[in-house]
């Protein structure tokens, strides 16, 4: 559906976006993630046609995109980081006049104008003015004016950003509705809770390059000891190598005494966590309790980038 071919841009001295590629089929919702400054708004915006690439070509369903009036970017919707809303009109104006922008009126309008109320909830309060909306409202208001004109690529950056756990919820149950429809979606955000519950696939960009394109699972794998079994021993032994063994089993990449838990890493928890349970055993070692888990996407993010998004 989305295809994005070498995208480069340059501010004077400054490569914003280096030979960013990435490929998104229908129906499927790709994250894009990375530091503020990595490129992320810049790459959506050139994909929008708000900026030009100094190389590179963005293409929908094959077609190369080319100047900002190409019919082919009227298969594109974008919600983008700040509000573009009029504080002074309803809900219902707001859409009647970006519905005016996309060149539609009349019935088809105001089905139009309907359809995207009801589905980000808000048709109860079509007739109030937005001054009166809580944050989340606005957000909600501002992706039912990209979805007015039934795009089939939607273009997100960070809608999300400051509203609140409810609206949050709310907008991701739009978005999860979207995708069951179809829909095509480019993701970008700073919370990796909410790449990990929409995205099929993640690129992750610093300094406009792209570090990582796969799909979640195959991103995971990139962070050495990916999973991880915690399990607490009845009877350790004393000082602190009883469990050094262990590290020379074959798929375990670290083995630790956390105060009375074993933490032990590996890449494959069904090729070798029963090697794990099997060498405790031998020894004479008691379980009283196992649990894992995995990497979630903020390690990854922070072994790849070496750097907290949310501090930049």
């Amino acid at each position: 559906m989305l295809e994005v071919r070498g995208l480069h841009k340059r501010y004077g001295d400054l490569v914003a976006v280096q030979e960013v590629s990435f490929t998104v089929r229908p129906g499927e919702a790709v994250g894009l993630l990375g530091p503020n400054g990595a490129g992320k708004t810049t790459t959506v915006s050139m994909i929008a046609g708000l900026v030009t690439p100094d190389a590179g070509e963005v293409r929908i369903e094959g077609g190369v995109v080319r100047g900002e009036t190409d019919p082919l970017k009227r298969k594109m919707g974008l919600v983008p980081q700040d509000l573009a809303l009029h504080d002074l009109l309803s809900a219902r104006d707001n859409l009647a006049l970006f519905g005016a922008l996309y060149g539609m009126r009349g019935a088809e309008l105001r089905r139009a104008m309907d359809a995207a109320l009801d589905l980000v909830g808000l048709a109860d309060r079509a007739k109030d003015r937005v001054s009166a909306f809580s944050g989340g409202m606005k957000r909600r208001l501002n992706m039912a004016g990209a979805l007015l004109h039934d795009p089939a690529i939607l273009l997100l950056d960070e809608p999300t950003v400051g509203v609140d756990p409810q609206s949050r919820n709310a907008i991701f149950d739009n978005l999860e509705e979207l995708k069951r429809r179809g829909k095509t979606l480019v993701y970008t955000t700073h919370y990796m809770e909410e790449a990990e519950r929409l995205c099929d696939r993640i690129v992750i960009v610093d300094h406009g390059k792209v570090i990582a394109n796969d799909s979640l699972e195959a991103v995971r794998r990139l962070v050495p000891g990916v999973n991880v079994i915690e399990i607490e021993i009845e009877n350790p032994g004393q000082g602190a190598e009883w469990y050094g063994g262990l590290r020379a089993l074959d798929g375990v990449d670290s083995a630790e005494w956390q105060g009375s838990l074993l933490r032990v890493t590996m890449r494959d928890l069904t090729e070798t966590s029963p090697g794990v349970l099997e060498w405790l055993r031998a020894h004479g070692y008691r379980c009283l309790h196992l649990a894992s888990q995995r990497a979630d996407l903020e390690t990854v993010f922070l072994t790849l980038t070496g750097r907290s998004v949310r501090n930049l």
